[in-house]
């Protein structure tokens, strides 16, 4: 644990579902202190005021100024992803921005400039990619002791489309759609285990629903640079539950109820109007303070993002509850996961920006990291509407 001067203090842009939820994971990090947080709705800054004596915004641009933070987290809107990180770089504050990094290529290079310029530190939170077993799986191919990395296959069926969404969130130009919210996590596990560049994407992408008029399906297809291939599926239609094949462990590592199926079309079928969705969904996901903890902690598992398989020449690896398994000639072990600080994935996050600062230690999810797994994303819309591969030219090696 670090001691007060060393603790590194922080301000949330955005309360809602991604920053009240990194609210209560920073708040039980050793080496962080809870200094700040902006939002435009009073009622999250309200529950953040009554859980710490840090300063309250309205304006971001009046957090980024303040001389009691060290770093920001950014978790607005995509749109504003651009925005926010030059205003928190020019300020010299430095920042974990939500995935996406951004919408276009374009704001990626001016957010990369405005970092570069300043020196501050920039990650990109694809939290899933600092998951325990993606970083042991990482781990075992580098190691060699299976082999050369042949392809890693991942699917995950959830009811993501049908959570209550804001008007922008279900049109794929201002973010929507599960190609900015969930596909990055796919691309951005399978690029650091595939250690190097894409080569190309071919995808197939579905819009099933005309009330919900963004794709809330994909099918995609990359090639690495060094022969590697791997296939990522996701579906967010609310049908089949891909928790079923976890033993109905969430996407958190939290014990889920099997009757999930459908669940959140039931629900969204009772709301009259995208008035009324909309007022769902902030009092649904906004902050409301960290509550009352009492009793037994509930039990908790590795977090995961659905299903997924790393074929290597020797041998299979998969994660399972608390570990991987691997698969061989010889039979099938479990490897357990060495438990890092904190809340596992978002914790180890955390550790990697601390580290960077205090320690000068190298960044994995730099800035130009971000940028390629954007140029995949948009590349997986470009593929599926021209029905062609796509091939790409500004990624990055691992």
């Amino acid at each position: 644990m670090a001691s007060g001067e060393d603790r590194l203090r922080v301000g949330f842009i955005g309360l809602g579902m991604a920053g009240g939820g990194m609210v209560r994971t920073l708040a039980e990090h050793p080496d962080v202190s809870i200094a700040a947080a902006a939002d435009k709705f009073p009622g999250p800054r309200e529950a953040f005021a009554r859980d710490f004596e840090g300063e309250v915004y309205e304006d971001a641009a009046d957090l980024c100024k303040s001389p009691n933070i060290d770093f920001v987290y950014i978790a607005t809107p995509h749109q504003f992803h651009k925005e926010h990180v030059i205003m928190a770089a020019e300020q010299g504050k430095h920042i974990i921005v939500e995935k996406p990094m951004a919408l276009t290529l374009e704001d990626c290079d001016a957010m990369i400039e405005a970092v570069d310029r300043t020196g501050v530190k920039l990650i990109v939170g694809h939290t899933h990619s600092y998951d325990p077993a993606i970083r042991t799986m990482r781990e075992v191919i580098a190691s060699g002791e299976l082999g050369k990395l042949g392809m890693i296959n991942t699917w995950n069926y959830t009811n993501f489309l049908y959570r209550p969404r804001r008007p922008e969130e279900l049109d794929t130009s201002l973010g929507g759609g599960i190609l900015f919210n969930q596909v990055p996590h796919q691309v951005d596990t399978v690029r650091l285990l595939g250690g190097g560049k894409v080569k190309s994407v071919r995808s197939a992408t579905g819009i099933w629903d005309a009330s919900r008029p963004t794709e809330g399906s994909h099918l995609t297809f990359l090639e690495f640079e060094d022969g590697a291939a791997a296939s990522l599926v996701y579906s967010g239609y609310d049908h089949f539950d891909s928790d079923e094949f976890n033993g109905w462990v969430g996407e958190g590592g939290q014990i889920r109820s099997s009757d999930q199926h459908g669940r959140n079309r039931r629900s969204l079928a009772e709301v009259k109007n995208q008035e009324e969705e909309t007022a769902l969904r902030t009092s649904t996901y906004a902050y409301k303070g960290l509550g009352e903890r009492s009793g037994e902690a509930p039990e908790q598992h590795q977090p995961r993002f659905g299903v997924m398989v790393v074929s290597c020449e020797g041998g299979d690896m998969r994660p399972t509850a608390d570990g991987i398994n691997i698969y061989t000639q010889d039979g099938v072990r479990e490897m357990p996961i060495v438990a890092g600080r904190g809340l596992p994935g978002r914790g180890d996050l955390m550790d990697e920006l601390y580290n960077a600062i205090r320690h000068n230690d190298p960044l994995v999810h730099t800035a130009r990291w971000g940028k390629a797994t954007v140029e995949v994303c948009l590349a997986i819309l470009e593929s599926s509407k021209t029905h062609k591969e796509v091939t790409l030219h500004h990624q990055v090696q691992g």
